[in-house]
């Protein structure tokens, strides 16, 4: 029986039958009916007398075990005494990564709230779309994002009020967490099956969608992925670059560092600078960042002391060979690569140090079956190229919304990439669906030539992309960054283009390239390939009526 008073996130779940098929088949993965997941990743740890071990390190305070556990106990009274927060209720949380950000995400859900976190650099049309879709009354922000979380109430009616951090007023929570008696707090006795987040999608491929998760889920991606590939423990200290309102870092940062008692490091700004520098100054041993970043930092490793760390995980976009290889050399740790998406909450692909493929993606987590399947749906045979298809103990479950019959079908989640299953059983990722480019009949992937394109040295970042051409109907065009002292001029045309003729079959290789100071990247650094697309379409259509 749900715990939950206000029912509107369960009353919005998709019908029953359009659900993926759940696998719950691990022992790892089978949890009580009742459960509050913030028991198991934080209340359980002091409840053993691990207190005292470091829990959230960061430049301006650090916090044990039993530290963030009153925190998080005096913000859920708040909400709950102060606030009028009931079981089910929604609570939009805006901020940098930071231990407020983390303390406030455990209340509201050790409450029995919903957490609705939004990226930081949102604008206030974009932070107003999830209020309204998910109908929040609450918001908990960072008062240094304060202008655009003001010009948000006024586009979001649902919005009755917004507590900030940080500012030092007598409404600030701070102020209110230090009423007397609210160092404790009994937790909300949720169903396991209760819905405890909303996260929504980037919305590059449409309009935001709202995926639910539950208790289980959260805990279900540290036993699947963190449990068996990751094998972190205790002693390990985590960093990344993703927000936590993505939930590549809620997994890489919060979830699976707490899950087995370690601590994690937060830091607000998490360019490749600051990542070198705060891995070093805090000796931080698992790193979760995209392979952007990986590839920025390898310039910039002369400068600075990582001998501390001991696992590398990638996710967000494909991981390019050359990036793992120079990694290797440089570094001698192999990248974990992963792919996960919002709707499968964490990584569902990836495999351990040891069993990595060089360019592969890997195998299904334990927990987890994928296949490559073809647009009805049938099984494909090995080495075959078709749409992925995935199912475990997460899945899609969209908040009321009809393109959940898109993301699932005959009880699979069809994430939308295209990939190649080898006879060994590893998955090798060709592209987004929509990223397949069709040229004179032939099928090329854009990430594979951006693969190639990486490996001559003149190339810093590129993303490669279908433009419209009247005789083949596409053909491939690169839009490259190129590293100091190199020119975009034909002559490096020339020798980029023979370059990928020489890695790849030849008829992949772009026909035409454009040269660019810097790409169209998400928040998160994943690749805008749709922002290519419309700028190649763009430079078509003025061709033509040239």
């Amino acid at each position: 029986m749900t715990a939950h008073v206000d029912t509107f996130a369960r009353d919005n779940l998709p019908p029953r039958a359009q659900w993926p098929d759940f696998r719950f088949e691990l022992p790892e993965l089978q949890y009580p009916d009742r459960m509050n997941c913030v028991v198991e990743l934080l209340d359980r740890w002091t409840a053993q007398g691990r207190g005292a071990a470091p829990c959230l390190i960061s430049p301006n305070e650090s916090l044990s075990y039993a530290q963030l556990a009153e925190r998080v106990n005096r913000i859920a009274n708040v909400l709950t005494r102060t606030l009028g927060l009931e079981p089910g209720h929604r609570v939009l949380l805006r901020g940098p990564n930071s231990p407020m950000m983390v303390a406030a995400y455990l209340a509201v859900i050790k409450a029995g709230g919903i957490v609705v976190a939004t990226m930081p650099l949102l604008r206030a049309k974009e932070i107003a779309y999830p209020i309204g879709k998910a109908q929040i009354h609450l918001a908990l922000c960072d008062h240094r994002l304060a202008e655009e979380m003001e010009k948000a109430r006024a586009l979001a009616p649902d919005l009755q009020r917004v507590v900030y951090w940080g500012s030092g007023a007598a409404d600030a929570l701070e102020t209110l967490m230090a009423t007397p008696g609210y160092e404790g707090f009994a937790p909300c006795d949720t169903a396991s099956d209760d819905v405890c987040l909303i996260a929504f999608t980037s919305g590059t491929t449409g309009e935001p969608k709202g995926t639910i998760h539950f208790h289980r889920d959260i805990l279900a991606t540290c036993d699947s992925y963190g449990r068996h590939v990751l094998r972190a423990d205790a002693t390990d200290r985590f960093i990344g670059s993703p927000p936590l309102a993505f939930t590549f870092g809620l997994g890489g940062l919060v979830l699976f560092p707490l899950r087995v008692g370690a601590a994690t490091i937060v830091i607000e700004k998490s360019s490749p600078d600051d990542l070198l520098a705060a891995i070093e100054k805090f000796r931080a041993t698992i790193v979760f960042t995209a392979p952007t970043a990986y590839r920025a930092m390898l310039a910039k490793l002369r400068g600075h002391d990582i001998s501390s760390l001991r696992k590398c995980v990638s996710a967000g976009e494909a991981l390019p060979k050359a990036t793992f290889e120079a990694w290797l050399a440089a570094t001698g740790i192999k990248i974990l690569d992963g792919i996960g998406a919002t709707e499968m909450l964490h990584i569902f692909i990836g495999s351990p140090e040891q069993e990595i493929r060089p360019g592969a993606t890997g195998k299904p987590v334990p927990g987890y079956a994928a296949r490559v399947v073809d647009a009805n749906g049938n099984e494909l045979a090995p080495n075959s190229i078709g749409r992925l298809a995935v199912r475990g103990p997460t899945g899609c479950r969209y908040l009321a919304d009809k393109r959940q019959r898109q993301y699932v079908q005959n009880g699979w989640n069809i994430t939308g990439d295209t990939y190649l299953m080898d006879a060994d059983g590893y998955f090798w990722y060709q592209a987004r669906s929509d990223d397949m480019i069709v040229s004179a009949g032939y099928n090329i992937a854009g990430p594979e030539v951006e693969a190639a394109l990486l490996e001559h040295p003149a190339v810093a970042e590129c993303g490669v992309v279908g433009a419209p051409d009247e005789e083949r109907g596409q053909i491939v065009k690169a839009y490259v960054v190129l590293r100091a002292g190199h020119s975009g001029d034909a002559a490096t045309t020339k020798l980029l283009q023979e370059h990928v003729k020489a890695t790849i079959a030849p008829y992949k290789y772009p026909r035409t390239i454009e040269y660019v100071t810097e790409l169209p990247r998400t928040q998160t650094g994943k690749l805008q390939r749709f922002e290519l697309r419309r700028m190649a379409a763009d430079t078509a259509s003025h061709k033509l009526a040239s």
